[in-house]
């Protein structure tokens, strides 16, 4: 059991921080909330009581033999600020120590993750961003802000990420620390694929596959909060967007190639992680085939699809990487690291991401575990893990390869 410190500010968005904070109590996690007195304005000291079995205190003169200020920030295995306001985020920066909260910011020895929330024009002020750079040049983990609708009519970056990106982010540095999410892929444009194709039938009827689109959308929302521009090309798969994220929707093969192709023109990484269909229907019916009925097919026709992958490896621009994605399976031929090179020098991509999909390990499963081939030859084990912490780690893979830091 990890011991969590969820610190509230006092922004609107302090709702959210309820969520939160019942998605990582029940990940299994002993929260301690520490809101500011603002944030108190705007969620009870109940609330955050109810749902985590702790106390909740604002200030230093609460439990003052238990030294509080002190103790819980340094027993406390992450520290997690959501929301960060532009003024807690001022303070923080300072070295303030005049509540709670910021006191435990000064004591605490692990990870510090800030999660902004505040008007755009807040969050674009040269202060704000000044403060958010100190604040990351000291070791803290500050994510960029949702873009969405905030209060009243307003609309723009400065929206609290959604929860669920919360927590599973939180996740990724509780099992790799602060070093599983730096800024390496700043100034990087990343377009990944990701889910299911369908190819159609008829109006009712289509080809698929069993891929969930779990470990693309972990690899959009960790790219995101490594400061990437991230375009996801999402076939098929039903799932709140990640923040910091551009969705381009798509249903068949023949729809994600142009999207991705089109995308990929601007882009520093194309990442394939969708399940693209190797086959289609010759033809769609144009109504339901009904059984028993003249139009009932005794067969149905495939043609192959066009291989999206070896395009973009024929296309590519000088200095962008190709990162493809192989679910293999072992049989009488070879293991899976055996069909997954020969796939590696057929498609002639930058890097191959492994899965070995047998006895159903990967579709469907929060968990994954990779191996990332590259074309020189190198071998990278990213062992077992959330599908967060998995993306993280071939994160760090293709950074590697980009041919230089990530702008702060």
């Amino acid at each position: 059991m990890s011991r969590i410190v969820l610190g509230v500010s006092g922004g609107v968005a302090a709702y959210k921080a309820a969520l939160l904070l019942r998605a990582l109590t029940e990940a299994g996690h002993d929260v301690r909330v520490v809101p500011t007195p603002g944030a108190l304005h705007f969620v009870g000291a109940a609330t955050f009581e109810a749902l985590s079995g702790n106390p909740v205190t604002t200030d230093v003169w609460s439990d003052v033999p238990e030294v509080a200020h002190v103790r819980i920030g340094q027993t406390a295995d992450l520290v997690v600020v959501a929301p960060a306001t532009a003024d807690l985020l001022a303070r923080a920066a300072a070295g303030r120590a005049d509540d709670l909260l910021t006191a435990t910011l000064l004591t605490a020895h692990c990870p510090v993750v800030f999660v902004p929330a505040m008007h755009t024009e807040m969050w674009l002020h040269p202060a704000t961003q000044d403060n958010v750079a100190t604040l990351r040049r000291r070791g803290s983990i500050v994510l960029p802000p949702a873009v969405g609708r905030l209060t009243g009519p307003d609309s723009g970056p400065g929206r609290l990420p959604e929860p669920g990106d919360v927590a599973a982010l939180a996740a990724v540095v509780l099992e790799g620390g602060a070093a599983a999410l730096p800024r390496d892929l700043a100034g990087r444009t990343v377009v990944i694929s990701a889910g299911g194709t369908r190819e159609p039938l008829d109006p009712v009827r289509y080809l698929g596959n069993r891929s969930s689109g779990r470990q693309g959308w972990a690899l959009a929302r960790v790219a995101a909060a490594r400061g990437a521009e991230v375009v996801l090309v999402a076939a098929n798969v039903e799932a709140p967007t990640p923040f910091g994220v551009r969705v381009v929707p798509v249903e068949t093969a023949e729809q994600l190639r142009t999207a991705v192709l089109t995308e990929a023109q601007a882009a520093d990484v194309v990442v394939m992680s969708a399940a693209v269909a190797d086959f289609r229907p010759a033809g769609v019916a144009a109504t339901k085939l009904k059984k028993g009925s003249a139009a009932e097919p005794s067969a149905v026709e495939l043609v192959r699809n066009p291989d999206v992958l070896a395009e973009l490896v024929g296309e590519r621009r000088p200095g962008q990487l190709v990162i493809g994605f192989a679910a293999e399976t072992g049989d009488a031929d070879g293991d899976v690291l055996t069909h997954a090179r020969a796939k590696l020098a057929r498609k002639g991509c930058d890097l191959l991401v492994v899965n070995d999909v047998s006895a159903g390990q990967v579709f469907g499963r929060p968990d994954n575990a990779v191996v990332v081939l590259a074309a020189d030859g190198a071998v990278t084990e990213v062992p077992r893990g959330s599908k967060d912490a998995v993306a993280a780690g071939i994160w760090t893979a293709v950074a590697a390869r980009l041919g230089g830091p990530g702008e702060a």
